[in-house]
């Protein structure tokens, strides 16, 4: 049986819980790069085509298999929340106001955030530099691609949760 080499980054994409880069792919599946971005390339035109819900996207360094913006209202309804509301909270506000100090992160937010922040630390999502008898907070390259977040740069991720806050 010959398998398409499209289904089989599907495949990749679909049973990943996190953005997957091409080298990953490559070493994984035995497809070449080329072969990948073919695939990679067939497969966002299928799913713009059907019409379906879900779209393939470049987030950060990867490729992840994502719902559509107007239709992740319904599928967050059914999905387990991985990282609380109180910790999401933190991590916004880090990411938005980046680099932050944590004495200010805590004076603006609460003392709780000192186990928020270590946490969101544990987890890869955000650096922490120390400064003083404090630390500067900035996310890391794994913050957009957990977030499904198009570009790295603070200004980036400063524009997408401006357009989440709308509602957009």
């Amino acid at each position: 049986m010959d398998l398409q080499p499209v289904r089989i980054i599907e495949a990749v994409l679909f049973s990943s819980p996190q953005p997957v880069r091409i080298s990953d792919m490559e070493t994984q599946t035995q497809l070449s790069a080329a072969t990948i971005r073919k695939a990679l390339k067939d497969l966002t035109a299928e799913y713009e085509s059907r019409e379906t819900s879900l779209r393939v996207a470049k987030v950060g360094s990867g490729y992840a298999l994502l719902l559509k913006d107007e239709y992740a209202p319904f599928g967050h309804a059914f999905a387990p929340k991985e990282i609380p509301d109180n910790i999401l909270r933190t991590a916004s506000w880090i990411a938005y106001h980046q680099p932050v100090l944590q004495s200010d992160l805590a004076h603006a937010l609460g003392s709780k955030t000192y186990a928020d922040v270590k946490e969101l630390h544990s987890l890869g999502l955000i650096a922490m530099k120390k400064k003083g008898h404090s630390y500067v907070l900035s996310t890391t390259k794994r913050f957009p691609e957990y977030f499904g977040i198009n570009g790295s740069s603070p200004a980036a991720i400063k524009k997408y949760l401006k357009e989440r806050a709308k509602g957009n």
